[in-house]
């Protein structure tokens, strides 16, 4: 009956601030598919999968959860986390680094500038 998640929706409060972290840092391409919605955001195509940022002003963002594994968080397989490492590296984004992770995959936590948590895996 189910067949692959579609997308997953982030709440953000800054588009500008969000593009510039998941179009410059992390290289997603746009998805042309997003309506002319009545409300600011943007879409990213990840394999078949898409990612909606959905501007709400009323989210809070203000207290962002802990930068941990078992924060809520979405994840994206990649074939190259050690790029992905480096540029976190050079741009000063802090990150949590599981090499040796009992998933049997590497795995890197980050947060974007709203406070949203996400693993890379590799």
């Amino acid at each position: 009956m189910y067949k692959r998640v579609h997308h997953v929706s982030l709440e953000i409060k800054e588009l500008g601030r969000a593009r510039a972290f998941y179009e410059n840092l992390l290289g997603l391409t746009v998805s042309p598919q997003r309506p002319d919605f009545d409300f600011e955001g943007v879409w990213y195509q990840i394999g078949d999968t898409q990612l909606h940022l959905i501007v709400n002003d009323s989210a809070n963002v203000d207290t962002k959860p802990t930068l941990n594994s078992r924060s809520a968080h979405f994840a994206i397989r990649v074939t190259a986390i050690a790029e992905l490492i480096e540029r976190f590296e050079n741009q000063g984004i802090p990150y949590l680094n599981k090499p040796a992770s009992k998933t049997g995959w590497h795995q890197v936590f980050v947060q974007d500038p709203d406070g949203n948590i996400i693993e890379f895996n590799a």
